[in-house]
């Protein structure tokens, strides 16, 4: 019987989905050694049986760059935890063969649903209203002035599977949906705009649901900001970086925009002193995707990619490139 495929694992999957796996590969799991990552890459490179796969974390823990892949140069597919893949380096893995799948799709439903929420919660104050009954109980309570969220016009950057998703969620709610993407899509009917400046200027409600690439960095600048208004709501669900943080902290602090709901951050997990104190933002860790269900639905598609790649199939859910 011919040795089983090894594969690198440098995410933390659950023991059952382990145990599934190493009944068909043989893994070389990073967390079940002392060595660390450096040293442990180079010794998988230099087993008798090197990986050619690996199963990596999203974005900010592992970089599959040119010295990743030069550190294991057998291989032949990365498959990755997470939708975004700011930590790939798609042309050097093309360049070199290397298959990559993401998990396309499955966190789509699960972080629409809390983009709707943060903007419901900043629209409506639903986390400053507990905070203030909290503080206050021996006083009346004094109604927050809120706005409703049924016929705001919403702009959405990236129309990809989540923010297409979160377009379909906010139509039920009555809203006004456009968007901005690299490219316009054919097959919907909202309003397309060439650039994010021009979809700030006719939103109340801009959402950042965009891949981070070298374009998208901070394509939420003081422009957009300040094209958003003074009482225009920004929700960010994609990555930090998409915002230049620094000029959305001045814009909330002077007024220039009327709130935000942000559960991601340039410098994970900390967050800007400024917006602790604002009851006009809300603010959760990097949440949004991390159902059980979510969850359940990622430890099959992984154990899928490395059987499709293994069997000479095609991937179950390859990138070809970022798309928006």
């Amino acid at each position: 019987m011919p040795p089983s495929p090894s594969v690198l694992v440098l995410y933390r999957l659950k023991p059952a989905v382990l145990a599934d796996l190493a009944g068909r590969y043989r893994l070389l799991d990073s967390h079940a050694s002392p060595l660390p990552l450096d040293s442990f890459l180079v010794a998988t490179a230099a087993d008798d049986d090197p990986p050619r796969a690996a199963v990596v974390p999203g974005s900010g823990v592992v970089r599959i760059d040119a010295a990743f892949l030069d550190a294991v140069p057998s291989l032949g597919c990365v498959v990755s935890v997470s939708a975004g893949l700011n930590h790939v380096d798609l042309p050097e893995c093309a360049r070199r063969g290397v298959a990559v799948a993401n998990a396309a799709g499955i966190y789509s439903a699960d972080v629409a649903d809390y983009a709707v929420g943060l903007l419901v919660d900043v629209l409506r104050g639903v986390s400053a209203g507990d905070r203030f009954l909290r503080r206050r109980r021996h006083e009346f309570l004094q109604p927050l002035i809120g706005s409703r969220l049924c016929g705001k016009r919403v702009g959405i950057i990236g129309l990809g599977s989540i923010g297409s998703a979160i377009a379909r969620r906010l139509e039920a709610f009555g809203c006004v949906i456009s968007y901005h993407s690299r490219r316009q899509k054919h097959n919907v009917s909202y309003g397309y705009h060439a650039t994010a400046l021009d979809l700030a200027a006719g939103s109340d409600v801009l959402v950042v649901a965009c891949a981070l690439t070298a374009e998208t960095r901070h394509v939420v600048d003081r422009a957009v900001l300040d094209a958003l208004g003074s009482g225009g709501v920004l929700v960010n669900v994609a990555r930090g970086a998409n915002v230049d943080e620094a000029e959305l902290v001045r814009a909330l602090a002077e007024g220039r925009i009327a709130g935000a709901g942000l559960e991601v951050f340039d410098d994970e997990p900390n967050v800007p002193a400024q917006l602790l104190g604002m009851d006009n933002v809300v603010l959760t860790h990097h949440q949004a995707a991390f159902t059980p269900e979510a969850m359940t639905d990622l430890d099959r598609l992984v154990v899928g990619n490395l059987e499709a790649f293994f069997a000479g199939s095609p991937l179950l859910t390859p990138v070809l490139e970022v798309f928006d």
